[in-house]
């Protein structure tokens, strides 16, 4: 599928966190919501970028907003994860479906042909969506490269909350 644009509502979806408890996009209407798109828990690049967005996060919740991570990897993976590395915020569960697709990230552009090591594979396409308060897309990063994005997510939620 293809991503989503911005100014287009959000998709809905609801998924297990960490927790195993069931979260929803809902839940968190009238604040905003940062959605990131990673391929794999406890894996080199994946471990940076949530670490980033962990020590970004206390920013980024001063200003109302959320943090969702969203991966294929089970809750029990993401819930080593989220202990192992301190992740204050939701890792949820997009356990692919039976022809091997989750779909949430599916539904939101993430989930599609990459090459890897000079083939082409399918797989996660690490993305990251800034939705309002309202529930559309305010913003959205493709082909995420992390050193600096947690950075650039902050900014981008500071100049949505108006600061």
């Amino acid at each position: 599928m293809p991503l989503v644009e911005i100014g287009a509502r959000a998709p809905a979806f609801t998924l297990r966190d960490q927790n195993n408890d069931q979260r929803s996009l809902a839940e968190f209407r009238g604040r905003p919501v940062v959605i990131y798109f990673y391929p794999e828990d406890d894996t080199p690049l994946c471990t940076a970028q949530a670490c980033d967005l962990r020590d970004a996060h206390a920013g980024i919740a001063a200003l109302g907003a959320a943090v969702l991570g969203i991966s294929p990897d089970t809750v029990e993976s993401h819930a080593a994860f989220a202990k192992k590395f301190g992740l204050p915020f939701a890792l949820l569960a997009d356990v692919p479906d039976a022809r091997g697709t989750p779909r949430v990230s599916a539904k939101y552009g993430a989930w599609g042909e990459k090459s890897m090591y000079g083939r082409t594979v399918v797989g996660m396409l690490r993305t990251t969506y800034l939705i309002d308060a309202q529930g559309r897309v305010a913003r959205r990063w493709d082909r995420v490269r992390t050193p600096g994005h947690a950075h650039r997510v902050l900014e981008a939620v500071k100049a949505l909350a108006g600061g």
